[in-house]
């Protein structure tokens, strides 16, 4: 005769001698939301005495929620940068909760709210937004609340930061079009908005580095597009057909560049020199074309493993430091070899042990 084996407690056992809902049994040995650590403890201790034949859950797993709040836009690169961070959170693992959501990009008070108003237990946050008063401050308040915050793209004080630095990104693009432009004339500047410190810092290194080349003189246009194509083509073909020195170099520091490519094909006088920010897939074509001469990078696959890398080290979920403290800085133009978007895998963000 068979002899019949002994079943193991069911989840109504071990919710009797816990004294909780088998519903709080579930949500603790399969690590399906939050619980309270005392009755977690409850929980596990019953399933142990009873004999749970399974590998039960650590007693200091507790579900940790992150955020994310990203601008709600459609620039390429942010783009490209939520693309990454969603890969990078679905290798997480189970007690890791994270929420994304995309605010409005110039509204200070409504991401002061999210900061200030968490809609859960929140350990910490991934931010990108402008340095705005009421951000500062409601950032500050997060921060006293014992939440741990990672800024990206552009700095925010008080946060640690993950991204490129952008003043030596200007740099490197006022270096680059005072060497490729050997015809005096005018350069113009474009960028995102003087609400993002990143744009602001990226004309600032521009401006210094110009400097070297006595040759160049910046356009004074008004510089704030907002990353949209059309304001970018109005301002860049009536820069073109002014009077005075020529055009000779574009930089902008941000979006819209469809709006220059438009501009520089329907002119027909010399090509000025272009250079723009992001291997994104507009620019991949402009550079092929031979419309854009450079593309600097701030890698987001890169920025977004080690901000989440970041961020769940400061939380505690892992004691591994990020792979990189900051955002690493590429140069493209169209003779590289292979030049692709960004790709959609990362490598894992806290390897086994």
């Amino acid at each position: 005769m068979t002899k019949r084996r002994k079943r193991g407690p069911r989840f109504a056992e071990i919710a009797a001698l816990a004294g909780v809902s088998e519903a709080t049994v579930d949500r603790v040995l399969n690590e399906r939301d939050s619980v309270a650590k005392a009755t977690r403890l409850r929980v596990l201790e019953a399933a142990e005495q009873l004999g749970v034949p399974r590998i039960l859950p650590k007693t200091d797993h507790e579900i940790v929620r992150l955020d994310i709040f990203l601008p709600r836009t459609q620039t390429p690169f942010l783009r490209s940068l939520s693309a990454c961070l969603r890969d990078g959170v679905a290798m997480l693992d189970r007690r890791v909760v994270v929420h994304r959501s995309y605010l409005p990009e110039n509204d200070g008070a409504a991401i002061a709210a999210a900061l200030r108003n968490p809609r859960h237990p929140r350990a910490g946050f991934i931010l990108a937004a402008p340095d705005l008063p009421e951000i500062c401050a409601a950032v500050t308040e997060a921060l006293a609340r014992g939440e741990k915050g990672v800024a990206v793209v552009t700095e925010l004080p008080e946060l640690a930061y993950v991204g490129i630095d952008n003043r030596q990104a200007g740099k490197v693009a006022s270096h680059l079009m005072g060497r490729l432009t050997s015809v005096p004339g005018r350069v113009i500047v474009f960028g995102g908005g003087t609400s993002i410190r990143a744009h602001r810092e990226r004309h600032d290194g521009f401006r210094e580095a110009l400097a070297d080349f006595p040759h160049l003189a910046i356009d004074p246009v008004d510089l704030s597009t907002h990353d949209d194509a059309e304001r970018c083509f109005l301002r860049t073909r009536a820069a073109l057909a002014a009077d005075g020195a020529p055009v000779v170099g574009i930089y902008n520091s941000g979006a819209g560049s469809p709006g220059i490519a438009q501009a520089l094909a329907e002119h027909s006088g010399p090509r000025p020199n272009w250079i723009g920010h992001e291997i994104s897939d507009d620019h991949v074509e402009f550079l092929r074309r031979g419309l854009m001469d450079v593309a600097i990078d701030q890698d987001p696959a890169g920025q977004a493993l080690a901000a989440l890398q970041t961020l769940l080290q400061a939380v505690g979920v892992t004691d591994r430091p990020p792979w990189a403290a900051r955002g690493e800085l590429r140069v493209y133009t169209r003779y590289v070899p292979g030049v692709t978007l960004p790709g959609e895998t990362l490598p894992l963000l806290y390897p086994s042990s």
